[in-house]
């Protein structure tokens, strides 16, 4: 946090240079003299007051603006007097054209510091025009200054900075705005395949195979009828759909048709919503197809931003558009660099830098030399001085791109081979290898030693390597100075040091047979992973050469006709984790079964998850903002695998109880990412899909998404349901799991009268972001116990009655029955 905020007010301060307006950016010289002029130290100090320990940017310079972006004072200094009396100085500075710099200072101790700037007398040679008359006419004499004492008041305790943003635990979209810096980890793009094979920006890659949306590409799936069991044609081979697909800030960009016909026949670039699914535009580019893409940042002394460009290449002619719109933007011809035949990467000379720029070599061994070709040199090689040397505005033009070389140097001509890596700055590394032998040799790139061989270093091959074997170079890994030897016959590995070109490890164990049929590699973290018609993944640490783990993706219903395992081919390495897909060069018809998709630990080879998925070898699965896509050509649809959003309902149907009583607490929790709109599916969830434990993931999904039969044994989410209560307190109250329908339910028993609210509460998995919604039940008090009745006094006469004694009545009930007797005699 701190360098970065250096970084950025060093850069504010760079950017004073928009607002000179008084002087001219001419490269020619004012009139000689031999005038003196005064000038006018300043400092200023920020933040002021700060905390011991903590960065302190100095503003040092004089007022005095320079006229041209190359032109500065030089041998400022700022004289530091600390609270203990003890003195420092700092510097010595030279300024921008702004007549200032920033500078950093950081104090050891509380107190107050008082700082001062010199500036030392100088001449200035070159002197310049201003607008209208004025600017410092050549070899006029700057005389000396100081700026007035600044004081700078250091606490002892640290000042507040900015605290950043934490990551996003809600569903998120593009575009993510620019004071969100903390979110750079999960925002990656994919301009082209990486190095590789090793993706970083997502570091929070797919831990299920849940799926955002669907989008069908070409007419797909299973014919039926009089055609019976066959599948409509997918692309292979060498005619694949979903063409170099490219994710630039959350959008995905692929072509719609297949390679053949090329510019005879329409062709269409699509640019889709990563998260969403939408289709954001199609294009036609004059037929021709989109090759690869470029976030550029452009940084000069006048403007800093990066750009989006798609580019469209046919021969040595590359054509930029704006990834936003799809409009064309400029176009460069005499290209170096190359891509890929089929298009999603760059070829084998060319690489990004580390400003997005395209960087491209030459290398002539034969006559001992080689060049280094930059895409930004072509439009704006930032080395005239002018005003327009700080800005990027190629729309609309034409570029000859061999103006693009940043340097051309000699090498030595005794090299053999061919170049195997480059590294900015650092070194070239080329290789040869034959039956005989391997050689590897680097050149320094360093500054003052470019061209000077660094090593040039033979291995004699074992006697084995002549008896009729195919032996290849297959990558050099410059991260890890690894570079790596493979022979078919006995599917063994060797290793050498692209340090030194000695000699490190091999033959490893021979591998299954079925690797005779080619390699499918991918390198990240010391480990070189390996893996395809075998459908072994073989993991080795790459220092040593030894094997750490084998993982074989089984084929267990026998529908591959030649192995037992299903061929994969690995994707990329990212977040820890390592993404494989089935696919192979001309699958038979109709298409075996069970295709898997498979996420595994990158350091266990554990399964994370598997899905049925099937995939042309000659497109990629490419992932951005830590959603995978790819084209399954079992339905000839684009899928989107990721983390997506889920909703929460939740109800009580007596909303009004007595205090005693129990409630049910009831509701649905739902997918509600992009695919759940589409009538498809609505048409069979009217209620919506069901969110479902990560552990059922994919076999719903198959359900959902591919019509399989729907699985018996789901296990939804887990809800707590919570309660705020009318005193205040906030409290869990139970938990439920939700069902194959999305319903959960749960009793509980409130604890005193009152208004409450009801929070019910999905914290989300690694298939879905949270969710919770609300509710209220009222409480009453209960009703007090209905005493009894008092008795009503008796009338007199009762009381007259009453007051008989007991014989008295007994003699009155004889009487009385004699009575009766009588006169039934009668």
């Amino acid at each position: 946090m701190k360098r970065s905020k250096t970084t950025v007010m060093i850069a504010l301060f760079l950017m004073l240079a928009i607002a000179i307006s008084l002087v001219s950016f001419s490269n020619t010289p004012f009139a000689e003299a031999e005038d003196t002029m005064t000038t006018y130290a300043f400092l200023g100090a920020m933040p002021n007051p700060v905390g011991v320990g903590q960065e302190v940017l100095l503003h040092v310079g004089i007022t005095q603006q320079l006229g041209l972006p190359s032109q500065s004072w030089e041998g400022l200094t700022v004289t530091v007097t600390k609270p203990d009396g003890t003195k420092d100085t700092l510097g010595p500075y030279s300024t921008d054209a702004t007549g200032g710099t920033g500078g950093v200072f950081v104090p050891d101790m509380a107190g107050e510091y008082t700082l001062q700037t010199h500036f030392p007398e100088q001449v200035f040679e070159e002197g310049f025009f201003g607008f209208g008359g004025g600017g410092i006419p050549a070899g006029t004499t700057m005389l000396a200054s100081d700026s007035e004492e600044l004081t700078l008041v250091v606490n002892a305790d640290p000042i507040a900075i900015y605290p950043g943003v934490p990551l996003p635990t809600e569903y998120w979209t593009r575009p993510i705005n620019a004071q969100l810096r903390e979110w750079a980890p999960i925002a990656g793009s994919w301009p082209g395949v990486p190095t590789d094979r090793f993706v970083t920006g997502n570091d929070d890659a797919p831990e299920t195979g849940h799926i955002l949306w669907t989008k069908p590409i070409a007419m797909g799936g299973l014919v039926g009828g009089d055609i019976g069991q066959q599948a409509m044609e997918c692309g292979a081979a060498y005619e694949q759909k979903f063409g170099a697909p490219t994710i630039l800030n959350g959008i995905l960009y692929y072509n719609r048709y297949q390679e053949q016909g090329r510019t005879n026949v329409e062709q269409e670039v699509v640019a889709v919503d990563l998260h969403t699914g939408e289709e954001l535009w199609v294009r036609n580019w004059n037929n021709t197809r989109l090759s690869i893409g470029q976030l550029f940042y452009f940084d000069s002394w006048n403007y800093h931003g990066t750009f989006a460009y798609l580019w469209s290449v046919t021969g040595r002619t590359w054509d930029a558009y704006d990834a936003f719109t799809g409009r064309w933007a400029y176009r460069m011809t005499n290209v170096p660099a190359t891509t890929a035949s089929y298009g999603g990467s760059l070829g084998s000379n060319s690489f990004f830098g580390p400003k997005g720029e395209i960087y491209a070599y030459t290398v002539d061994l034969n006559n001992g030399w080689m060049t280094l070709w930059n895409s930004s040199r072509v439009v704006q090689p930032q080395t005239s001085g002018g005003p327009m040397d700080g800005s990027w505005q190629p729309l609309g033009k034409t570029y000859d791109a061999s103006t693009g070389i940043d340097w051309n140097i000699t090498i030595p001509t005794t090299l053999s081979g061919s170049v195997c890596g480059f590294e900015l700055g650092e070194r070239v590394v080329g290789r040869s290898v034959t039956t005989d032998e391997v050689n590897i040799w680097a050149i320094s790139l360093k500054p003052g030693q470019e061209g000077t061989l660094l090593f040039n270093k033979s291995w004699d091959a074992p006697a084995s390597w002549a008896s009729n074997m195919s032996i290849s170079w297959s990558t050099a890994c410059l991260a890890e100075n690894v570079g790596l030897v493979w022979a078919k016959e006995t599917r063994q590995w060797w290793g050498f040091s692209l340090e030194t070109g000695s000699y490190l490890w091999g033959p490893t164990e021979s591998e299954h047979y079925l690797g005779i049929y080619g390699t499918s590699t991918a390198i990240a973290d010391g480990r070189l992973y390996q893996c395809y018609m075998s459908g072994i993944l073989y993991c080795y640490n790459i220092t040593t050469g030894e094997l750490l783990w084998t993982y074989e993706a089984k084929d267990p219903l026998n529908e591959i006709l030649w192995g037992n395992n299903w061929p994969m081919r690995i994707q990329f390495v990212v977040d820890g984790k390592i993404y494989l897909v089935h696919g192979e060069h001309s699958p038979v018809d109709p298409k075996p079964r069970g295709g898997p998709m498979i996420c595994l630990d990158a350091e266990t080879g554990e399964e994370i998850w598997s899905m049925s998925m099937y995939y042309y070898y000659r497109t990629n699965v490419v992932i951005g903002d830590n959603i995978i896509s790819l084209m399954n050509s079992y339905d000839q649809q684009v899928y989107a695998i990721g983390r997506g959003p889920s909703a929460i309902t939740v109800s009580i149907q007596d909303d009004v109880i007595t205090h005693g009583d129990s409630v049910l607490v009831k509701g649905i929790v739902t997918d509600i990412s992009p695919g759940t709109e589409e009538y498809a599916l609505t048409a069979r969830f009217p209620n919506g899909v069901p969110a479902v434990s990560d552990a059922n993931m994919s076999k719903w999904m198959e359900y959902v998404y591919m019509q399989f039969p729907r699985p018996t044994d789901i296990t939804g989410v887990e809800v707590k349901i919570s309660v705020l209560d009318p005193n205040g307190n906030y409290y869990d109250v139970g938990t439920a799991t939700s069902d194959a329908s999305g319903l959960y339910s749960c009793m509980f028993t409130p604890l005193v009268p009152g208004e409450y609210t009801v929070v019910a509460t999905f914290e989300g998995s690694k298939a879905y972001y949270g969710s919770f919604a609300e509710t209220a039940i009222g409480v009453l008090e209960t009703p007090a116990a209905t005493p009894c009745p008092t008795p009503t006094p008796a009338p007199m006469t009762d009381t007259y009655v009453l007051g008989i004694g007991a014989g008295s009545i007994i003699a009155i009930i004889a009487i009385g029955l004699v009575v009766i007797l009588m006169l039934r005699k009668r």
